[in-house]
């Protein structure tokens, strides 16, 4: 009895009133498993280059992509996710370094394979926007819109080149209509029927890229929204997953995930599938510049952070944090 009357038997706070307590009550928890590392090699570097918009990340040359991966492995993080940076002049409006045997992306991905094997899922970015001078994602037509049919036959030679190099996983980013499918009979055709498909289903046009832009040396001028989806709506993402999932997909993803945790958590109730989200450049980069300001407990709010997009739903989170993240996790 207080002075304010007889509470009942029930106080919430019993079971906060330690850091043993609230470990053991815990309903979400991270592991360094749950952990995607996207990583950038750059074409012609010998040393990596930092991406000042996103400090603490570089663009990797080859040999620093293949120690970046052994230390992903050795904290216990699932996958890496490679995008490749060509040397500027190889650009042209058809993203032909994409499709190139030899080109920047394929001998990243043979490098991981050939130094972790399988120990870690290797997955690559399949789309144009990195090679085409235009910084689209997809081929333009005769009058500078993207066109989303001839796209698709691009996306297929990437798929079957990127297959061809040893990749576990492709990342059809492009939010091009009908990708799916076209990239899952691409694979099966040349007997690549064990390369999985992580769809970006949910991929949103957000002012939240910015600091990629810098990471893939982006060419773009404009913006995507004729085929990214539209922050205004929800039902759609609903659409797109549907479609994917009737395409093949074996696992599906919102992007990007701190701003669209809703649309997390409707993917999530709504399949049976794993579930990835990517915490992308301008969620890395407000934590990192508010931190460096002392306005925010980094580590705190990074793992606050990643907590938050776990419990909405994602099984799997890609994070540039995923190395340092899974080392803490591991103590």
């Amino acid at each position: 009895m207080t002075v304010y009357g007889s509470f009942p038997g029930a106080r919430p706070r019993r079971l906060r009133t330690t850091p043993a307590m609230r470990r053991m009550v815990a309903e979400t928890r991270l592991h360094p498993a749950d952990l995607i590392l996207p990583a950038f090699v750059r074409e012609g570097v010998s040393e990596p280059v930092p991406i000042q918009a996103m400090p603490g990340v570089v663009q990797h040359t080859r040999d620093t992509l293949r120690k970046a991966a052994v230390e992903a492995v050795e904290a216990g993080v699932s996958g890496i996710m490679l995008f490749g940076v060509p040397e500027e002049a190889k650009k042209d409006a058809a993203g032909t370094a994409g499709t190139d045997p030899d080109g920047i992306l394929q001998v990243a991905i043979r490098d991981v394979r050939a130094e972790v094997g399988d120990d870690l899922v290797v997955m690559s970015d399949l789309c144009l926007d990195e090679y085409t001078d235009h910084g689209h994602c997809g081929v333009l037509d005769a009058d500078g819109r993207v066109d989303n049919d001839a796209t698709l036959e691009r996306y297929a030679e990437m798929a079957q080149v990127q297959a061809d190099a040893g990749v576990h996983v492709v990342g059809p980013s492009g939010m091009m209509d009908g990708q799916v499918g076209v990239i899952r009979d691409a694979l099966d055709t040349i007997g690549k029927e064990d390369v999985s498909i992580l769809a970006y289903t949910a991929k949103y046009a957000s002012a939240f890229y910015g600091p990629f832009r810098e990471a893939v040396g982006s060419s773009l001028r404009g913006d995507r929204k004729t085929y990214q989806q539209d922050a205004a709506n929800a039902r759609e993402s609903l659409r797109e997953l549907a479609l994917d999932l009737d395409e093949g997909a074996d696992m599906v993803m919102v992007k990007p995930a701190g701003p669209y945790l809703d649309i997390l958590a409707k993917v999530a109730d709504a399949v049976d599938v794993p579930v990835a989200a990517y915490q992308i450049s301008g969620e890395y980069a407000m934590i990192e510049a508010a931190a460096e300001k002392g306005w925010i407990d980094r580590d705190a709010a990074i793992l606050e952070s990643l907590t938050g997009i776990r419990r909405a739903g994602a099984q799997m989170i890609l994070t540039y944090w995923a190395t340092e993240v899974a080392r803490r996790l591991r103590g």
